[in-house]
């Protein structure tokens, strides 16, 4: 038995002697905090433990309003959203796919200009139907997306318009306002009392499911069967929600709070999901487990000791190569937690014991997991520099510092600063050693993160891949890509509030093509922008390390010779002994 083993033992008997299971399913608030505040926020933050049997009762009024779309003629459906709108959506179309007369799925959560225009190019527009999605009715996202499909659809319909759209918000948003105004065909609720990363199998979720043909009853009658196995009167070593918060929070207490996902082909997006539910739940108060997502598996000497491997994998697709690679990182004393999916419908059940396990986990490191205090500074300095462009025409930025094949450099003053007193070095730095310098300001329990506000295309997405995985093996540390802004809504909580040992890479290029936001003075590309820079000046103002690369507008070659200077700059930190 090992000391995690152990630890884990220790821990469920101490849960069961607070009666955790039993509190949990009470909502007892005092399970995470005890100071006022708190506890009003989480009160009203654990519907999600109901909603399985509530939506269950709610499928016939769905099925009703799928068929009469279905009879219209409409053949594609776009999830407008971000973040717990987006997620779950992107996960039920990637694992299910469309079934056969049932609505085509696209999810749009992008402000690059040209994934916006990917997206109206492959769409018949009088045939489709968009969900604008949001929780909170002011989401600046697909208030834009809407804005733009709202315009083409209402030049093409007239006053007709809004039957193209439908609503996915909370109660009394100023969204469900918008949808009444402009005559949405329909306005699908929220629950007031779950938060948007906990709503997977609420109407954010469902309603794009069923839309595109997938079997929801069965989904969501797995997560009633994992709510069941989860019951107060369950004993915790077989409770499947507990038991995994507990190991997830007591590794996190070791040090081993990368959590590295494993997935196979079918399910792969679910670690997607799993990411902003783990990171925007427990990333504060200088805490947090950081999800290590599509990062390619390799042997043991490529990991430092904090590491836990999550191996998800459909019973179909159990892969031997993939199996023996765990068992040596097993071998090798990393930890390595595996569960097997009977089928796709499955994942129901998983929504469900991974919202368990990661309120769980927050109980044991002390934290609330319901809220996201780090999340506003990010849009506000969105809102202050749109309002900056407005008044200038233009954003105000950090200094270049270097520049290399093409790209431009820049990392805040006094991390520059900081850097030339630990190289001793009065005059500037080479693009080589400035990158060194920022690669090494890490320990060896930090992990980097990629942030590209880029489209996320096949070959940007492999040069990427080779990016992180150069860093990974190089230093031995845990890597991430957050695509923005999507990744704003996602681990954007985890690198501002959580443990301060993370190393922030912001990829940005500019833009071949741009597009109207319509009504207001500025273009998705001068909104994408705005948010890259709102987050470098958030992660700057907390004194995280962090460094951007603009690669212009040939952004392949940019990435390439990025990894050339990567490469340069690991060089140098072996010689020196980092």
């Amino acid at each position: 038995m090992t000391a995690l083993d152990t630890a884990v033992r220790g821990r469920l008997t101490k849960l069961r002697e607070q009666n955790f299971a039993r509190r949990l399913w009470e909502r007892d608030p005092s399970l995470w905090k005890a100071e006022a505040e708190h506890q009003r926020i989480i009160r009203n933050a654990l519907g999600w433990l109901s909603v399985p049997r509530l939506m269950l009762g709610e499928l016939d009024s769905l099925q009703r309003f799928v068929e009469e779309v279905r009879a219209e003629g409409y053949t594609h459906a776009v999830v407008l959203g971000m973040g717990g709108s987006s997620l779950c959506p992107e996960v039920c179309r990637a694992t299910f796919g469309t079934a056969p007369g049932f609505l085509n799925l696209q999810v749009l959560d992008s402000t690059i200009p040209a994934s916006v225009a990917q997206v109206e190019k492959s769409l018949d527009l009088l045939k489709t139907l968009f969900l604008l999605s949001s929780k909170s009715g002011g989401t600046v996202e697909p208030l834009s997306f809407f804005a733009y499909f709202f315009d083409l659809l209402e030049k093409a319909k007239g006053d007709r318009a809004g039957e193209n759209f439908v609503a996915v918000t909370d109660p009394g948003t100023a969204l469900e306002k918008l949808a009444r105004e402009k005559r949405f065909r329909r306005v699908f609720h929220g629950q007031p009392d779950i938060g948007g990363r906990y709503s997977a199998l609420s109407n954010f979720g469902m309603v794009p499911a069923a839309l595109e043909g997938v079997d929801v009853r069965r989904l969501l009658s797995r997560a009633e069967e994992m709510a069941g196995a989860c019951a107060p009167d369950i004993p915790l070593d077989r409770n499947p929600a507990v038991a995994l918060g507990a190991l997830l929070g007591e590794a996190a207490r070791s040090g081993r709070d990368k959590l590295t996902f494993v997935m196979s082909p079918g399910i792969y997006t679910f670690a997607d999901w799993a990411e902003q539910l783990l990171a925007e739940s427990t990333g504060k108060e200088g805490k947090g487990l950081v999800p290590v997502v599509r990062e390619y598996l390799n042997a043991p000497e490529s990991y430092g000791s904090d590491r836990v491997f999550i191996h998800i994998t459909l019973t179909s697709e159990l892969n031997r190569t993939v199996q023996k690679r765990l068992e040596s990182l097993e071998a090798a004393g990393h930890p390595v937690v595996r569960f097997e999916l009977a089928d796709p419908y499955d994942l129901g059940g998983e929504f469900f014991r991974w919202e368990i396990a990661t309120a769980t986990a927050g109980a044991l490191l002390g934290i609330n997991p319901f809220d996201q205090p780090n999340v506003q500074e990010s849009k506000d300095n969105t809102n202050r520099l749109l309002g900056q462009y407005r008044a200038q025409g233009r954003f105000a930025e950090d200094a270049l510092v270097a520049e290399f094949e093409g790209i431009k450099i820049s990392c805040p003053p006094a991390l520059y600063a900081r850097f030339q007193e630990k190289l001793q070095m009065r005059e500037g730095m080479t693009p080589a050693e400035l990158v060194a310098a920022f690669l090494g300001d890490g320990n060896p329990r930090s992990y980097v993160a990629l942030l590209p506000y880029l489209e996320s295309s096949s070959g940007h997405k492999a040069a990427i891949q080779v990016l992180r995985l150069k860093v990974r093996d190089g230093l031995r540390v845990a890597t991430t890509v957050g695509y923005g802004p999507r990744y704003l809504h996602s681990t954007g909580q985890l690198h501002k509030g959580g443990a301060a040992n993370g190393l922030f890479i912001l990829l940005t290029a500019d833009d071949r093509q741009d597009l109207p936001v319509p009504g207001q003075p500025y273009t998705f590309s001068v909104l994408k922008q705005a948010q890259a820079l709102g987050d470098y000046q958030a992660l700057a103002s907390k004194g995280r390390p962090v460094i951007r690369f603009h690669l212009g507008t040939a952004i392949q070659t940019g990435l390439d010779n990025l990894a050339s200077l990567i490469k340069a700059a690991l060089s140098k930190l072996q010689d020196i002994g980092r």
